[in-house]
C-alpha cells in the first residue's frame, strides 16, 4: 500500500498525505508546498508516508 502511496505522491502530493494522515496540519501544508513548488510537495509528501 505504501509503494501505491509514493506514486500517487508524485503525480498529485496533497492526495498521497491526505491519505496517509486524513485533514490535519501535514495535508495543509503539503497543500501550501505544492502551491509555492510542485518538488517541495513531492518532497513532503515522501517523507510524510516514509516517515509512518
Amino acid at each position: 500500500m505504501d509503494i501505491l502511496r509514493v506514486i500517487l505522491s508524485i503525480l498529485l502530493p496533497p492526495l498521497g498525505v491526505f491519505l496517509q494522515v486524513g485533514l490535519k496540519g501535514h495535508f495543509w501544508l503539503n497543500i501550501l508546498l505544492t502551491i509555492l513548488g510542485y518538488l517541495p510537495g513531492i518532497i513532503h509528501a515522501v517523507w510524510i508516508i516514509a516517515r509512518r
